[in-house]
C-alpha cells in the first residue's frame, strides 16, 4: 500500500495494528491462551497443553521471520525494541525475566493476559495495568523535576559494567556468521529452521495438543499476529516521495524529521511487533501528554486493541464478569506483581509475548535468556506458594524456597526442609 504522506501511512499502520491486536485479544480470551497458565499447568498438574501452544506460537513466528528475511521482504536488525543489538545485557535479561516471572505469578497473568482480563471485566487487572504502566514509564522517563529514572537509580550503575559489547549483533545468525564468514541470513534460515522444526515437533507430538482446538488456535493466532505486525511495520506500507518509494519507517528517520519541531514528531515509529510492558508505559505517556496524537503509538493501539477484542468476545459470549480482590493478601500479591512486571519487563526488554515470541522470532540470544528466566521465576514462585499453602504456618519462606529448589533439582536433596508435595 502506497501513500503520498507520512501521516496517511502512519494512520493506516496504526489502524491495521489495532485490528490485529483486537483479533488477538478476542482469540486469547476465547482459547484461554495464557503463558502464566502454561507454567502453572506444567508445574502443578504436569499438563503441557498451554505450554505447547506457547511453543507453537514461537515456531510460527520464527519460521515467518527467517523466510521473509531470506526473501529480502523485511529486516528486523533495527527493530523496536532492539532485540539484536550488539550490546548484550545478559544480567538484565536474567534479572528482568526473573522479576517478570515472579510478578506475573503474583499478578495472575502476564502483560497480555492482564489486558485480556480487563476486557473480561477484571477490576484487579486494572490496578495491575496502572502499576505496570507507572513503573514502565518511570523506568524510561525521568521523575518530575529530575533527570533520573528508575533504571538509572536502581540498575544502570551496576548492570552496565556487566554488559558485553559484541562485535556483531546478538542474534545467532550474526554471531555464527562472524565466526564462519557466512551470510547471517543463511545461518538464520538453516539454524533457525532447525530450531523452529524442533519446537513444532515438541508441540505437535502430543495428541492432546493436536486434539485441542483452542490450544492450536491460540498458538496459531498469537504466532501469526506477531508475524503480521512485523510485516506491516517493515514492508506493507510505503510512501511515495518524489517518485521514490520509502517505507514509512524510513520516512520517519532523523534526517527527514530534523526540519520539524520535536513536539511535532510521532513517537516510537519503527519496525516492531507485539510486546506489552513498554507499551503500557507509552499509554501513560499518551495520557500525561493530554492524548496528543503524536504520542499515539504502535504500542498504545496494541494495548487498546487487545482490551477491546477481549471485551467484544466477553460480551458476545456473555462472559463479562466483574471480579474484585478476594482478600487483603490477594490485593498485596497483585500490587507487588504489577510493580515487578513493570520494572522487570523493561529491564528484560520484553514480556512473555514481547521476548518469548516476538524477540525469539529474531533469534536474539537475549530473548532466549529472558524467556528461560521468566519461566524459572514463575515456576519457582508457584512452588513456593504451593508449599506455603499445604504446610501453612510450618512453611517459612526460606523452608519453602529451599524445598522448591530441591524439587527443581537446583539443590541437593539433603537441603530439603519440607516433605515433597
Amino acid at each position: 500500500m502506497t501513500f503520498e504522506s507520512f501521516s496517511e501511512a502512519h494512520t493506516m499502520v496504526l489502524g491495521l495494528i489495532f485490528i490485529i491486536a483486537l483479533i488477538m485479544g478476542a482469540v486469547v480470551n476465547k482459547t484461554n491462551f495464557c503463558t502464566m497458565g502454561a507454567v502453572s499447568d506444567l508445574v502443578n498438574i504436569g499438563d503441557t497443553g498451554r505450554m505447547r501452544a506457547w511453543i507453537f506460537a514461537m515456531a510460527i513466528a520464527i519460521i515467518g521471520i527467517i523466510l521473509l528475511e531470506s526473501f529480502d521482504i523485511l529486516n528486523v536488525d533495527a527493530s523496536r525494541p532492539p532485540y539484536r543489538r550488539s550490546s548484550f545485557s545478559w544480567i538484565e535479561f536474567m534479572l528482568g525475566g526473573f522479576m517478570f516471572g515472579v510478578g506475573m505469578t503474583l499478578g495472575s497473568g502476564c502483560g497480555n493476559k492482564t489486558l485480556v482480563r480487563i476486557g473480561g471485566g477484571n477490576i484487579k487487572s486494572i490496578m495491575v495495568l496502572l502499576l505496570i504502566s507507572t513503573c514502565a514509564y518511570f523506568m524510561l522517563n525521568p521523575f518530575p523535576g529530575s533527570d533520573k529514572t528508575l533504571y538509572s537509580e536502581l540498575f544502570y550503575g551496576w548492570t552496565n559494567p556487566l554488559t558485553v559489547s559484541l562485535s556483531t549483533n546478538q542474534d545467532i545468525g550474526a554471531i555464527l556468521g562472524g565466526f564462519a564468514d557466512i551470510d547471517p541470513v543463511t545461518i538464520r534460515l538453516v539454524l533457525g529452521g532447525l530450531i523452529a522444526v524442533g519446537l513444532l515437533i515438541f508441540a505437535l507430538k502430543s495428541t492432546d495438543f493436536r486434539g485441542s482446538f483452542d490450544n492450536v488456535l491460540g498458538g496459531t493466532v498469537v504466532g501469526v499476529a506477531v508475524l503480521a505486525a512485523w510485516f506491516v511495520t517493515a514492508s506493507l506500507v510505503t510512501i511515495n516521495v518524489d517518485d521514490e518509494l520509502n517505507s514509512w519507517t524510513e520516512y520517519a528517520s532523523d534526517d527527514v524529521w530534523s526540519m520539524f519541531e520535536d513536539s511535532d514528531r510521532p513517537r516510537d515509529v519503527g519496525v516492531q511487533s507485539f510486546t506489552f510492558v513498554n507499551p503500557m508505559g507509552q499509554l501513560m505517556r499518551y495520557a500525561v501528554n493530554d492524548f496528543d496524537k503524536n504520542y499515539l503509538t504502535f504500542g498504545v493501539v496494541a494495548v487498546l486493541g487487545v482490551i477491546f477484542g477481549s471485551f467484544l468476545w466477553s460480551i458476545i459470549r456473555r462472559k463479562f464478569r466483574i471480579e474484585w480482590f478476594a482478600s487483603g493478601s490477594d490485593f498485596l500479591n497483585h500490587f507487588i506483581g504489577g510493580i515487578l512486571m513493570g520494572i522487570g519487563g523493561i529491564l528484560a526488554l520484553g514480556c512473555t509475548i514481547g521476548q518469548a515470541v516476538t524477540g525469539v522470532s529474531t533469534l536474539a540470544l537475549g530473548s532466549f535468556i529472558a524467556f528461560g528466566s521468566i519461566v524459572f521465576g514463575s515456576a519457582l514462585t508457584m512452588k513456593i506458594q504451593y508449599y506455603k499453602m499445604v504446610y501453612e504456618d510450618e512453611a517459612t519462606f526460606m523452608k519453602a524456597l529451599l524445598s522448591s529448589l530441591v524439587d527443581m533439582r537446583l539443590l541437593p536433596s539433603g537441603l530439603r526442609k519440607l516433605d515433597a508435595v
